[in-house]
């Protein structure tokens, strides 16, 4: 399996609530935006990225990838996004990430992947040796009907969701740390 086969999806379409009402994907650290620091460190992982956000959608073009916002509007959730990006998803296979935790691992596609394919798997979830973490998450393509579905009939936790489908839980050992989100203004330092 190769990586021009999963595409890349970041997640920054939330309100941003712990953050003030802050756009998170556009809050600086280290010097660039939160969203580009994903992007850099997603992209070489993937064949295609696109990033799912709701507001300052200029601003993430930039970037140089696809933007798009949620098909559903009022600001619905992880899921919405999901379901938005399953949908547009030209590729057999979506993997996502949030906006906000910028150390995640090199190697977080290939290794979801390897795991999704062994236990043919609807969808693979990070495990940080403590937690999953479900919006580190590869999903086959094919799931965009039970996202929209699930959306539809008002579920908006992605675990929830995900108790409906074939979940195989992948290790990443010692890890808790590049899995650590921004939550607040003190987070970004």
């Amino acid at each position: 399996m190769t990586n021009t086969q999963v595409t890349g999806c970041i997640l920054a379409g939330g309100r941003g609530l712990r953050m003030g009402g802050a756009d998170k994907g556009l809050i600086s650290w280290q010097g660039k935006p939160l969203a580009q620091h994903m992007l850099e460190r997603l992209a070489p992982q993937v064949g295609k990225t696109i990033i799912v956000a709701n507001r300052n959608l200029d601003r993430y073009q930039a970037f140089g990838v696809r933007v798009v916002s949620d098909q559903q509007s009022g600001y619905l959730g992880p899921i919405a996004g999901l379901a938005t990006a399953l949908a547009l998803c030209e590729t057999p296979y979506l993997v996502s990430v949030p906006c906000d935790t910028p150390n995640f691992p090199t190697d977080l596609v290939s290794t979801l992947l390897a795991g999704l394919e062994s236990d043919e798997a609807d969808v693979a979830v990070t495990f940080d040796g403590e937690q999953r973490q479900f919006l580190f998450a590869l999903y086959r393509q094919e799931l965009a009907d039970s996202a929209e579905s699930a959306l539809a009939a008002g579920e908006r936790a992605v675990w929830r969701w995900h108790e409906k489908l074939k979940l195989t839980e992948v290790p990443f050992p010692n890890t808790q740390s590049a899995f650590a989100n921004f939550n607040s203004q003190n987070d970004v330092g």
